[in-house]
């Protein structure tokens, strides 16, 4: 049973790295659009208000002359999200948060990670709103928390008995292993950053997708500006940061076979992996608790 749950974990957290290849769209996009973005760019630049445009700004003539160009005036769709692909695959750290598809259960799976590339993360994950697993790796050892929905929702189809044996032994508790472990080791690779946006960088030339221009807006109060992705009869949406690094803000999945939304934040931020405080369960020194 305890080979169980954490195998179950381990399904959802790797379903969150083939989320993140949502970058890889942002590469791929082609320069046959190039002369439609041309024309979306300038009549944006006429008729769109910059996301950084002030009210007392756009009252005054004088200062309205005066105003900013849009962000990314003169850039295909293509060229902005190369951008951002550029500046995300660099960063030291990053948190995701959102929900992505779990095509085992149909369901979704709500993640809120945050990783760096010291093979450090923090975060949290849900499984259909059943229940909640919290995870810290930090070094050498991987940390566990579920919670007893999570357990039970996971157990499903197994011996009673064994089910609230693993409730009873898991439940609420803290636990840890060697994040080089069997069980540990692929988990633990999801916190490795270097891998996870290596994955995202490699583009894929034979599907390529179309990147159009949108417009300016904001994603949680930060100035972004909107690409359209577009892949056969899917259209997802992308938000680029505006200001500093031209950093993926969120990605929205217009697929109804994969839906789903990821936002990008805390970039080049220390991730708060630290070890849990209190009594932590030891499963590597536990014997005789197999499958």
């Amino acid at each position: 049973m305890r080979r169980r749950a954490r195998r179950t974990a381990l399904t959802a957290l790797l379903l969150t790295a083939g989320a993140t290849a949502c970058l890889t769209g942002c590469q791929s996009g082609q320069d046959d659009a190039s002369s439609g973005d041309a024309t979306r760019s300038a009549a944006s630049a006429t008729s769109a208000e910059p996301a950084s445009a002030t009210p007392s700004a756009a009252a005054s003539p004088s200062a309205a002359a005066s105003t900013p160009k849009e962000p990314f005036t003169g850039l295909t769709g293509a060229q902005i999200s190369e951008r951002a692909l550029k500046a995300t695959t660099e960063a030291r750290s990053l948190r995701m948060t959102g929900t992505v598809p779990d095509e085992e259960s149909g369901g979704t799976i709500k993640i809120d990670i945050a990783l760096d590339r010291r093979g450090d993360c923090a975060g949290t994950m849900g499984m259909n709103g059943q229940g909640e697993a919290e995870l810290i790796k930090t070094g050498d050892t991987l940390y566990l928390k579920y919670d007893e929905r999570f357990l039970r929702a996971q157990s499903k189809g197994e011996p009673q008995a064994d089910t609230e044996a693993l409730v009873s032994l898991l439940a609420g508790r803290w636990t840890k292993m060697s994040a080089g472990g069997a069980d540990a080791k692929e988990m633990a690779g999801f916190c490795d950053l270097d891998k996870l946006l290596e994955d995202a960088g490699d583009g894929n030339d034979d599907t390529p997708t179309t990147v159009t221009r949108g417009k300016a807006t904001t994603v949680d109060g930060t100035p972004a500006f909107t690409l359209h992705e577009t892949d056969g009869s899917e259209r997802n949406t992308v938000y680029v940061a505006t200001e500093g690094k031209p950093y993926l803000l969120r990605f929205e999945s217009g697929s109804k076979q994969e839906p789903g939304a990821l936002s990008f934040t805390g970039y080049d931020e220390p991730v708060p992996a630290e070890p849990p405080s209190g009594e932590v369960l030891d499963l590597d020194g536990l014997d005789g608790m197999n499958t």
